[in-house]
């Protein structure tokens, strides 16, 4: 009777080993489920974070930079400088530049643009930014200057034109016309798909300065300035080194 009474006991006072082992399964499934979405949701808030820093740099920090070689600084003494004085002298601008550029014409640009003001001077619809290369060293020196074309979207650098005024001339570059397969007129064309300007200053002697502005705007003269360029974007970025690599 005794034995009995015990059997009724174990039955009825708590969980078999059967059910204890299928609850404890299902609490470290569980738990195992909580920390894979955790993970989940981590390495997406990385990828998200990634792709974030990505676009900031390509679109927003890559904003329209003037670099300078660092063996011209180091090694000849030329310098980067947004007032022409060597107080603040650097090897990196930067610009500031604009939300939104409507297509404008050449003859609306002030004749004067390049007397306006040093760093940046945008107006309605263009881009304009003054600087200087300094030579503060005991040589004279060759050195290129390179505008670059990083990326595009809806091809707007059909219709854009770059204008490079150093020391008050004025070159105004853009890409070769796809109807003639010339430059455009009044333009020099684009070097190649990437390089839109190129160009070589010889002879830059000791404590010149060479002043540039480079203005850019979207010509609505150009054949190729159509509604399919509505919503692009373009970003470029310029080097100034001693030597230039093809």
């Amino acid at each position: 009777m005794a034995c009995g009474s015990t059997n009724n006991i174990e039955a009825s006072g708590g969980l078999m080993k059967g059910e204890v082992e299928v609850k404890a399964k299902k609490i470290y499934q569980r738990k195992l489920f909580k920390r894979i979405v955790k993970i989940v949701l981590l390495l997406l808030l990385t990828l998200v974070s990634v792709i974030y820093l990505f676009l900031y740099i390509v679109y927003e920090g890559g904003r329209f930079t003037v670099t300078l070689d660092k063996n011209l600084s180091n090694r000849k003494n030329v310098y980067l400088s947004e007032n022409g004085k060597l107080s603040k002298k650097t090897r990196k601008l930067t610009a500031d530049t604009i939300d939104y550029m409507d297509n404008i014409s050449i003859k609306w640009l002030p004749a004067n643009i390049d007397s306006l003001g040093n760093g940046a001077h945008n107006g309605d619809n263009y881009i304009a930014y003054t600087f200087y290369v300094v030579n503060a060293g005991k040589e004279a020196v060759h050195y290129w200057y390179e505008i670059d074309i990083d990326d595009t979207i809806r091809d707007v650098d059909e219709a854009i034109r770059i204008m490079v005024i150093k020391n008050g001339k004025k070159v105004v570059y853009a890409k070769k016309s796809k109807e003639t397969n010339k430059a455009e007129r009044g333009t020099k064309k684009f070097t190649s798909k990437s390089i839109a300007v190129l160009e070589q200053r010889k002879n830059f002697k000791p404590n010149a300065k060479d002043k540039y502005t480079i203005v850019v705007w979207i010509e609505g003269d150009d054949s190729e300035c159509k509604n399919d360029l509505l919503g692009g974007e373009i970003k470029m970025h310029m080097d100034i080194t001693e030597e230039h690599f093809k």
